[in-house]
């Protein structure tokens, strides 16, 4: 298995153990961990220190790690809730890393509203847009919905199986974006150096019927990629005030991708 994907699901493990802790609780020391999971010690170290740098873990000296406190959030939602994200430009492709099939955990099972012993598919890919890696993606899917879902099926398009071969329209998705750093295997499959900057996008996308169809959790690289967006505050186009805290609460919103 490439080191990135073994530190993935090392990584799913800690943020679980964040999701059922309060702000300030430990978690379990570095050595109990490695027993846990049967990962050395580097290998949870990386995994930690992604999550100590995007403020989800506090290291204490002498004392051990425990969750952060609660990161603030802004919510930027249009008034109407019809707002969408153009596709951003570009020839985009994709190359599956690793397909398989496996029980959904505590974690996944939460965020797609399903039993932890249900199965899921979990997919990781990487993406491209015009020939160059641009995105990792790891993806899941419950299992019930997608039977004949195959790995060539995902590189040529995930949201065409889904609307051409079991009729799933996607209609809504709440997504969080964050900034954070590539790991020395993220870089390398990314192309660029350790340490570079990214986006990491945590999604869950619901049809019609508010069902949960997919959870994905992607790191996008930060020198090629952005996100726009355009905030409706309200007034007439030549008196408008200026953004404040208190507009931007109820501001209305759309973004683009590029």
């Amino acid at each position: 298995m490439h080191p990135v994907l073994k530190r993935e699901r090392v990584r799913e493990h800690l943020l679980g153990l964040v999701d059922t802790r309060r702000p300030g609780e430990a978690i379990p020391s570095e050595r109990t961990l490695c027993a846990e999971l049967g990962v050395s010690r580097p290998t949870l170290r990386t995994a930690v220190d992604e999550l100590v740098a995007t403020g989800l873990l506090v290291r204490e000296h002498g004392r051990g790690m425990f969750v952060a406190p609660a990161k603030i959030t802004q919510e930027l939602v249009a008034e109407d809730r019809s707002a969408s994200a153009p596709r951003a430009p570009g020839a985009w492709s994709a190359r599956v890393l690793e397909f398989r099939t496996a029980g959904a955990g505590a974690r996944v099972g939460r965020r797609l509203r399903m039993s932890p012993a249900a199965e899921v598919v979990y997919v990781a890919r990487l993406r491209f847009v015009d020939g160059g890696p641009v995105a990792l993606e790891y993806l899941h899917i419950p299992a019930e919905l997608v039977p004949g879902l195959t790995p060539e099926r995902m590189e040529s398009g995930f949201y065409a199986f889904l609307r051409e071969e079991r009729r799933i329209r996607m209609a809504e998705a709440v997504q969080s974006i964050e900034p954070t750093v590539l790991s020395e295997d993220e870089a390398e499959l990314l192309g660029v150096p350790v340490l570079s900057p990214a986006l990491l996008f945590d999604r869950i996308t619901s049809d019609a019927s508010g069902r949960p169809v997919e959870y994905v959790r992607s790191l996008y690289r930060g020198d090629r990629y952005r996100i726009v967006s355009r905030l409706a505050l309200g007034g007439a186009a030549g008196d408008r005030p200026a953004p404040d805290a208190d507009a931007s609460r109820s501001a209305a919103w759309w973004g683009t991708v590029e």
